[in-house]
């Protein structure tokens, strides 16, 4: 069995528009178990979620640093480093 050595920090959209943030080993299974239901607490009432961003790190540790960056800034902030040059967000300002 080979081992997963990607960690993924990501952020999704959710219905309400609101940003949700985290950090998984297992991108897809992540998303599927948000829009499940099954996922954090918090986007249980906020479903569906989108993937706007993600990015792969190759330690846990890097990957929650990340996570944890973004928590702490504020939408505006949060919508700047969404539509950052290199990001995989493709979500125009008004959308976000």
């Amino acid at each position: 069995m080979e081992k997963n050595n990607n960690h993924f920090f990501y952020v999704l959209k959710c219905r309400d528009q609101s940003f949700y943030a985290g950090y998984t080993n297992n991108l897809e299974r992540r998303i599927a178990a948000h829009n499940a239901g099954k996922g954090a607490k918090y986007t249980r009432s906020r479903r569906p979620v989108q993937l706007i961003h993600a990015e792969v790190f190759p330690t846990i540790t890097e990957a929650m640093r990340a996570e944890y960056a973004f928590k702490q800034l504020t939408r505006p902030q949060k919508i700047k480093y969404l539509q950052r040059e290199g990001s995989h967000c493709d979500c125009q300002a008004e959308q976000l």
